[in-house]
């Protein structure tokens, strides 16, 4: 049975879970873990570096900042650059939201939905159905 390729997101968010569970562990200490765990399985795909779900924590210059590094360690076959570059991108954002807060929350500079969430509202209203609309709003509610 071959084992499951495993993407540059999921690395992301292992060792993202990882600091979760214990906090008090370093970059370092989680680098040394995500190179032990995953030394030997298959490399993550080239064609997709990117960790979606971290645009809406930080600035896309801070959770990519080690993408790079991921990028040379799957072209020469390096669990240790992989390691090196996700460790990057997660203290980064970490870092950024330790000094800032969550993304959106800080001021409407930062607001993402600063200046659109008329029109949005609009074009939602226009082109969502009815019924649909009462669903989304019944699943914010909850």
């Amino acid at each position: 049975m071959a084992e499951e390729q495993i993407s540059t997101a999921d690395l992301f968010r292992w060792a993202q879970a990882l600091r979760r569970e214990n906090p008090q562990l370093s970059y370092k200490e989680t680098k040394e873990r995500l190179v032990r765990e995953f030394q030997g399985k298959p490399f993550p795909p080239l064609y997709n570096l990117t960790i979606p779900e971290q645009d809406a924590r930080a600035p896309e210059e801070d959770w990519s900042a080690g993408l790079s590094l991921v990028r040379r360690g799957i072209q020469f076959k390096d669990w240790g650059d992989i390691a090196d570059g996700i460790v990057l991108s997660l203290e980064q954002t970490e870092n950024y939201e330790g000094e800032r807060g969550p993304e959106g929350t800080r001021d409407e500079w930062h607001d993402r939905s600063h200046g659109i969430a008329e029109a949005e509202a609009k074009a939602v209203g226009k082109w969502m159905p009815e019924e649909l609309m009462k669903l989304a709003e019944r699943q914010m509610k909850k």
